[in-house]
């Protein structure tokens, strides 16, 4: 298992403040559990949105256990799923940058965001960008103004203008991608490569 930490404003790898981390873990899962999670496409179904359509499936309690456990082990304190699910997207199903934070899931506070990398055609592309909004920075939340906060969503998230691009990281099977869930962050590029299987999970550090 390799971990790379990814400073990133207030993040640094040397003050083991997880918090406010973006670390990057390859072969998270042994090749074993992943054979099975990689093999495992069928049951996605389509759930759709204003605009545009997700095809999702829901985990077993069982692999969110499992999921947990790990992490766990790279966070040093107890973790709890407040949301998870499998996606795929496929090509031509949404070009937009939609760049965006997740500060409330399900009415609750997460404190961080996940996405394991499971299948995709292209490594370098297909991946997770983060980026700095140039008027708000790398954080701005509903707690802060949430008219303002809903006006950023709508209005700025696919204008790149407002925007200065912080980072990108490139997908690879197996990877573990966390970062806090203020930080804005897309999918990168706007328009994927063929299609990407991954998993997302927001979780509470208790």
């Amino acid at each position: 298992m390799e971990l790379s930490c990814v400073k990133y404003k207030r993040a640094n790898c040397m003050d083991n403040t997880l918090f406010k981390m973006i670390y990057i873990i390859d072969d998270f899962l042994s090749k074993k559990t992943f054979e099975i999670v990689k093999n495992n496409k069928e049951d996605f179904k389509e759930v759709k949105t204003p605009g545009k359509s997700f095809w999702v499936k829901e985990p077993s309690p069982e692999f969110i256990a499992h999921f947990e456990d790990r992490l766990e082990e790279i966070e040093g304190k107890e973790v709890m799923s407040i949301m998870a699910f499998f996606r795929e997207a496929k090509k031509g199903q949404d070009n937009t940058w939609r760049i965006h934070n997740d500060t409330i899931i399900n009415n609750q506070l997460p404190d961080r965001a996940l996405v394991f990398c499971i299948e995709s055609p292209s490594k370098e592309l297909n991946g997770t960008a983060l980026w700095e909004h140039k008027k708000y920075g790398d954080t701005f939340t509903e707690l802060d103004n949430v008219e303002e906060f809903n006006r950023l969503l709508k209005e700025d998230a696919n204008d790149r203008d407002k925007w200065n691009l912080k980072s990108i990281i490139g997908f690879k099977p197996n990877r573990l991608i966390s970062y806090p869930c203020e930080y804005f962050h897309s999918k990168y590029p706007n328009e994927f490569k063929g299609s990407r299987i991954v998993f997302v999970m927001f979780y509470k550090i208790i």
